[in-house]
């Protein structure tokens, strides 16, 4: 009998992850569940008065995350590398930054580099049963490239978790109770997991991706309340200050923060299997998202906060819990953290630094006194946001007081062109809350969009629309401790230029020292084929 196989055993008889005196190099490799949800920011009932102000998230309750973050830590300064789902995934995969991914840097024509490692082939090279339900990376040829295609999809059950108020209304609709349309909901989120489960063989461990995307858009209007119990009217005063706090607004919030809620109960469903299993304690639990609320100024395709900001929450196998972390942590840092997990040597050029050490401590606060600053940044979303397929190249440096960011193409629409999107008739039909494509590309269309494009020419709302629409300035440098939200640039005021000179020298020579193709060379690789691909026909009812 093997060592190895004898240490197994012992652990399994024994119910612990780890042997005391044991040394590091002996210990058994933990379970990884990870639960990575599509668009879904800082929203958890745990991150309640963190900041010490009113926010959305003393109206969510989220009890399932909140266990994770009592019996584990909350890390109150996560980010990810770039607000937009690809570019983010591909990071947060390789450990590197976005823009060392090659083509998959941007979403549209984004192609995984077959010869960047990615984790979860990684771990399976090494021995782990892997498995993913719903989303982990795309597009891509195949789907999900980095994590080995289809071949390791468990969704047989069914993929309505995915669109969770469009499936819950659409059985309400046909006379089922709200609880039973979560409950056959739920009941597909176990059945995937099950399947994955019996899959397993004895004694091996195992990494599962949970990637649900419903709290992507779109969702239905009114579900928050509807299927949730969530009152907008409990929100005022507790938006973002980049949001008109206004009916129809808190509405979409709060519609948001329904789906955020679903989530929650999926978490539940996997945790609730993972103990009556008896894997509970084996297993490393992860629960993030991929970056900021889509389709509200400021949030999704932004490099402010509410835009690259993230809930994160581990659970750690015999890990002291109730710790809140303040150290700054990039989801890159993800990637070497389950390397070293699964026993596995990062490969080189890696940008992300395992939190491993910081998980097995025993401190909150700042525990690593290296972790105090992360870099974001991105380059192409949506394709045809711009003349010429192209990108709004960013990179931010944010650090416990400031947020500085440099607009390398000022003369762009930060978030894509207007297009149809101020045409009247867009706003009539319907079409603003439908199609993103229509205008403005890059900011994801829905109630939000269309109420601030509504009220653009009115004196009191025209701020808003141009904080989310309008053309930036090529610096941008932001207190946090005066302004969380991150809305008043002081990039021009000379009380802050010796700041912003040292801010800036600091990300300038980040940059250049990882080969980012932004400031090295002519500059011009993420502008160039093969990152520009053909445009797609204009939108219904397009005036072009």
């Amino acid at each position: 009998m093997s060592s190895r196989l004898l240490f197994s055993i012992l652990c399994g008889l024994l119910g612990s992850t780890s042997l005391p005196g044991a040394p590091a190099a002996a210990e058994p490799r933990w379970n990884i569940l990870f639960v990575f949800a599509d668009d879904w920011g800082r929203y958890a009932s745990c991150y309640a008065g963190l900041d010490g102000r009113p926010t959305a998230n003393d109206v969510v309750r989220t009890p399932n995350i909140d266990r994770v973050a009592r019996e584990g830590v909350l890390f109150r300064n996560a980010f990810v590398n770039s607000p937009s789902c690809t570019p983010c995934r591909s990071s947060l995969l390789s450990g590197r930054y976005f823009f060392n991914t090659g083509r998959g840097a941007i979403l549209r024509g984004a192609v995984w580099d077959e010869e960047i490692p990615s984790f979860p082939l990684m771990l399976r090279d090494a021995g782990y049963q892997i498995g993913k339900t719903s989303k982990v990376w795309s597009p891509g040829t195949p789907i999900d490239a980095p994590f080995g295609g289809q071949r390791y999809a468990y969704e047989k059950a069914g993929r309505d978790p995915d669109n969770f108020s469009e499936a819950a209304t659409a059985r309400v609709g046909r006379g089922q109770s709200v609880e039973q349309a979560r409950g056959e909901i739920l009941a597909q989120v176990r059945g995937n997991f099950d399947a994955f489960l019996a899959d397993r063989k004895p004694g091996q461990p195992w990494h599962y991706f949970f990637g649900p995307t419903n709290t992507h858009r779109t969702w239905v209007k009114g579900s928050g309340k509807a299927l949730w119990g969530i009152d907008p009217d409990r929100l005022q005063g507790r938006l973002p200050a980049s949001l008109p706090d206004v009916p129809e607004i808190r509405e979409d919030v709060a519609d948001y923060l329904g789906e955020t809620q679903a989530l929650d109960a999926y978490l539940g469903v996997l945790l609730e299997r993972l103990q009556a299993v008896g894997e509970l304690d084996r297993t490393l639990i992860v629960v993030s998202g991929d970056h900021g609320m889509p389709g509200i100024p400021s949030g999704k395709c932004n490099l402010y906060d509410t835009g690259v900001g993230v809930a994160l929450v581990v659970r750690v196998p015999g890990g002291k819990g109730g710790r809140i972390v303040d150290d700054f942590v990039c989801l890159p840092d993800l990637a070497p953290t389950f390397m070293e997990v699964g026993g596995v040597a990062p490969p080189a050029g890696l940008y992300g630094r395992s939190l491993v050490s910081v998980l097995r401590s025993d401190r909150g606060g700042q525990v690593d006194p290296t972790r105090t600053w992360v870099v974001t940044g991105r380059e192409r979303h949506v394709d045809t946001a711009r003349e010429g397929n192209l990108p709004y190249p960013q990179r931010a440096l944010r650090t416990p007081d400031h947020v500085y960011i440099r607009n390398f193409a000022p003369d762009r629409w930060p978030l894509g062109r207007p297009g149809a999107a101020l045409n009247p008739e867009m706003l009539t039909n319907g079409e603003l809350e439908m199609n993103t494509r229509i205008g403005f590309a890059d900011f994801d269309s829905g109630p939000t969009k269309a109420w601030l494009i509504a009220h653009r020419d009115e004196p009191r709302w025209k701020w808003y629309y141009d904080l989310a629409f309008g053309k930036r300035p090529a610096e941008e440098l932001y207190d946090v401790r005066k302004d969380p939200d991150q809305v008043r640039n002081l990039a021009a005021d000379p009380a802050y230029a010796a700041l912003k000179a040292e801010l800036s020298g600091r990300l300038m020579k980040t940059l250049t020292e990882a080969g980012d193709p932004r400031v090295t060379g002519d500059g011009q690789t993420f502008e160039r084929p093969p990152f520009t691909v053909v445009e797609a026909p204009p939108p219904r009812n397009s005036p072009r």
